[in-house]
């Protein structure tokens, strides 16, 4: 229950967070973001770290000068690309196998959302989870597991990772700055992860409103 309350506050002070990363980390900021990113998307234990709302804040710094925008652009979409890559393969290496209850942050209801998410959307699945969290964790895996070939899942894998991060880090750079934006930012993460929630809550409603069980 501490961890969920912490994790909560690092996400709703997200802001608040990362200037203090580059108070005292200073350039090497732009690694620490891209590890972040990498495990966000290539471990399938970690789906609980930011994603959307720590592109944002990343480029609101960037948009202040504390960060370079180039490099982020650059380093955070090879993140999110080697990051699927290498869940992709796990995936590949332990498949279902790895949803046998013993690990906690691996829940089959997770692995179940995803494979409902597959067969509803098909390959642009990794496309379209970019923006959906948890799920942007789990589709690499579950199309590792066999849902994909290779050659499909990296191309898609590119064109996902460059509209994720491009989009995020720039609404930030462009908006980010704005004073309504900085003295509401909390309102903003909130919304952010609201909005990225909305596919999700759809494909489960969605079958109830026209009558479909």
């Amino acid at each position: 229950m501490e961890m969920i309350k912490s994790l909560l506050d690092f996400v709703l002070h997200i802001d608040d967070q990362l200037k203090l990363i580059i108070e005292q980390y200073g350039t090497l900021t732009h690694w620490i973001l891209f590890l972040i990113i990498f495990c966000e998307t290539g471990l399938v234990v970690t789906p609980f770290l930011p994603g959307d709302s720590l592109l944002f804040a990343a480029g609101a710094f960037a948009a202040g000068g504390s960060l370079k925008l180039p490099w982020l652009l650059v380093l955070l979409f090879i993140a999110a690309v080697a990051g699927d890559t290498l869940n992709y393969w796990i995936g590949h290496w332990i498949g279902p196998k790895a949803f046998s209850g013993n690990l906690p942050f691996l829940k089959k209801a997770h692995l179940d959302r995803t494979n409902a998410f597959f067969a509803k959307h098909g390959g642009k699945t990794i496309i379209l989870a970019r923006f959906v969290p948890i799920v942007r964790t789990f589709a690499p895996f579950v199309a590792g597991i066999g849902a994909m070939n290779y050659g499909k899942f990296i191309l898609y894998n590119l064109v996902g990772g460059f509209l994720w991060v491009f989009i995020f880090t720039l609404l930030g750079y462009f908006f980010g700055t704005l004073p309504i934006v900085q003295e509401n930012f909390e309102i903003v993460v909130v919304a952010i992860v609201l909005i990225s929630l909305l596919p999700p809550l759809w494909e489960a409603i969605a079958p109830r409103l026209r009558g479909e069980h």
